[in-house]
């Protein structure tokens, strides 16, 4: 049976730590603060086996996200307000708002759809949605 290679967005706190680990070691050989991969395998506590094993498989989310275009889908509190704010974030990220859908609230609760490009210039894409998720009244955001 071939293996597909299938992609998931995990949120940070989901991961187990060596999976973090291995983000960090590579960030400390790309930026060159350590001079061998076991430099940094041994500053961080991992195997150079784990980090082997894993380096081609674990990158964060904005690393992968440039040039892309990314939806974002809300559950949040029918407010004055609150969609500008949201706009305003993906704006100071500098992301390009492609499109914009928000349905009709019911009970109080409007759903949300962004499409957003994520561009060369654009900030670390993961800290813009957990600002998002953070917003007084956002009750949920899924990446798409």
């Amino acid at each position: 049976m071939a293996e597909t290679a299938g992609y998931y967005v995990v949120k940070e706190r989901a991961l187990p730590d060596v999976l973090l680990k291995v983000v960090e070691a590579k960030r400390l050989i790309d930026s060159e603060k350590v001079e061998s991969v076991q430099e940094a395998v041994d500053r961080l506590g991992i195997s150079r086996s784990s980090f082997y094993k894993y380096k081609d498989d674990i990158f964060p989310f904005h690393d992968t996200a440039q040039g892309k275009t990314i939806t974002l889908t809300f559950q949040m509190d029918d407010e004055p307000g609150r969609l500008s704010r949201l706009l305003k974030i993906v704006g100071d990220f500098g992301a390009n708002i492609l499109t914009i859908h928000q349905s009709i609230p019911v009970n109080g609760v409007a759903s949300l759809s962004l499409s957003v490009q994520v561009l060369e210039t654009t900030g670390d894409v993961s800290r813009m949605v957990s600002m998002m998720e953070q917003q007084q009244g956002v009750r949920h955001v899924t990446v798409n």
